[in-house]
Order: structure tokens, then C-alpha cells, then sequence
């Protein structure tokens, strides 16, 4: 009989170290013999990737609305969710997410102060309930954030967004994190293998859950 796989999300800002984390995880789980599938926000399916050029894209002149970037986030995310996301738990493997819904209400709600009754009606219709059995919020300073995205190449779009826009998206992020009991908090801004042994005891004790 095969048992439903868990979700794990893996939240941060620019710059927090997301992908090194991921990486640590998928080795934890698989040395548990647990088969694992990655996936990224927005993106992860074809048309999901397809929004996401869009979503990142720099629009020049044409400015992008918080609500067209909100829908576009959700829609996203719909399509990951139902085609591959929920697929891959019911067969039994375990789905590690770069970024889930928390993205929203940190960059969308917070970041950019979009009302909080549409977001959470768009949230409700697109997800009804679905959410990841664990996240991972990796902790950094917004500038720290920030100078690390730039060391990496050219800021896209959201990345532009100003040192403001990331410390309301940052305080969310904590805020969510003090509400929800499936939290865990990491401090991103420690040495990388430090990050590493963090995060991984805390996988691991999710497994012995």
C-alpha cells in the first residue's frame, strides 16, 4: 500500500541560500531511501515556466501591476500543485518546493501591500487548504539578501525591488513563521555548513516524526 509523500517548502529572500539547502535535504532523504522530486516558484511545469519568464521579466516602460503579478504567481502555482506537486504525493514520493505560497504572502502581501481580502481569495481558490507539511524559512538580512543576489549576475525584476520592499517581505516571513507550528526557523546567516547542520537535524527529525 503506498503512503503519501511529504512536502517540504523551502522559504527565503534573494540571497538566503535556498538551493545549497535544497541540496543538503535531497541527500538526507534519499540516504532514507525516500524518492525525491524538486520543484521551483514560479515554475516547474512547462506553462508554469513560461510565467515565470513573465513574471520576471523587466517590462521597461510597461509597468506590471501588484494585482497582475499576484495572479500570475497563483496561476503558477495552481499548475504546479495539481500536475505535479499532488501527483508526486499520492504516489508516494516526497516533493522539496524552492519557494511555495509563503512567496506570496511575504513578497505579494507584504513586499508589496496588496490587500489582504483579495489575496487571500485568490489564495483560497487556487489552493483550498493545500499546504506544505514543513517549512524551512531561511533567515537573512534584506541587504546581505541583496548583495549576495547581485554577486550572482544581473538583478531580475522582483529582485529590483528596493531594500524596503524586502524588509516588509522579511518581516512577514517571521510573522508567518511565529504562527505556524510546521515552521522552522533557520539563521541563513551563519557559514554555509553551519546552515547545513541545521537544517538537516531538523529533516531529520521530521523523519522520526
Amino acid at each position: 500500500m503506498i503512503t503519501a509523500g511529504k512536502f517540504i517548502a523551502v522559504e527565503g529572500l534573494e540571497g538566503a541560500g535556498k538551493s545549497t539547502v535544497i541540496s543538503a535535504i535531497k541527500h538526507v532523504l534519499q540516504q532514507a531511501g525516500i524518492n525525491v522530486v524538486l520543484t521551483r516558484e514560479p515554475g516547474g511545469t512547462p506553462m508554469a515556466e513560461a510565467i515565470r519568464e513573465c513574471v520576471k521579466h523587466d517590462w521597461q516602460d510597461e509597468k506590471v501591476t501588484e494585482q497582475t503579478e499576484l495572479l500570475l504567481m497563483y496561476a503558477a502555482r495552481s499548475q504546479l500543485v495539481e500536475n505535479t506537486i499532488k501527483p508526486q504525493l499520492a504516489l508516494g514520493n516526497w516533493v522539496i518546493g524552492d519557494r511555495h505560497d509563503w512567496s506570496s504572502l511575504a513578497y505579494q502581501g507584504g513586499g508589496r501591500q496588496v490587500n489582504q481580502s483579495h489575496l487571500m481569495a485568490i489564495r483560497e481558490l487556487t489552493l483550498q487548504g493545500f499546504t506544505a507539511d514543513l517549512t524551512l524559512y531561511l533567515d537573512i538580512d534584506p541587504a546581505v539578501g541583496l548583495e549576495r543576489a547581485r554577486s550572482r549576475g544581473e538583478l531580475d525584476r522582483i529582485e529590483q525591488s528596493g531594500l524596503a520592499f524586502f524588509e516588509r517581505a522579511r518581516a512577514t516571513y517571521l510573522q508567518l513563521v511565529a504562527e505556524h507550528d510546521e515552521a522552522v526557523f533557520v539563521d541563513a546567516s551563519q557559514g554555509v555548513e553551519q546552515v547545513k547542520e541545521t537544517v538537516i537535524h531538523h529533516i531529520q527529525h521530521f523523519l522520526q516524526d
